[in-house]
């Protein structure tokens, strides 16, 4: 198990990683972040907007189902959100430079982190 410090570290060695961070929900507020070129305290307010948004969507559409990860894509970066499965209200969030980085090898790191997280 990693705590909050570790499992940003972990993140930061994906392929073109350039800032990750931990996001309490409910709140907004950053519990942990590292790495720059984002303004995290602004990304993880926004970001929680965006989680709130798909779930009162997939409720409105009677979707029995969870969030796997949400993708953003943008001419140079990716940004991945991926809600905790064990620890509701809690996501990852990973910023990466789309020119270094390998989307799927990505995924698949900010899977293995979020197993590994331990509050």
């Amino acid at each position: 198990m990693a705590n909050i410090n570790e499992s940003l570290n972990q993140l930061l060695g994906a392929d073109g990683a350039q800032c990750a961070a931990i996001v309490d929900s409910a709140s907004g507020m950053l519990l942990g972040s590292a790495g720059s070129g984002v303004d995290m305290e602004l990304a993880a307010a926004g970001n929680t907007e965006v989680v709130r948004s798909k779930t009162k969507t997939m409720e409105a559409l009677g979707l029995d189902d969870t969030i796997d990860d949400i993708l953003i894509t943008l001419g140079k970066q990716y940004h991945i959100i991926r809600p905790l499965a064990a620890k509701q209200g809690i996501f990852i969030y990973l910023v990466l430079d789309k020119s270094r980085a390998n989307l799927a090898l990505a995924r698949r790191k900010v899977q293995e982190v979020e197993k590994q997280i331990d509050f």
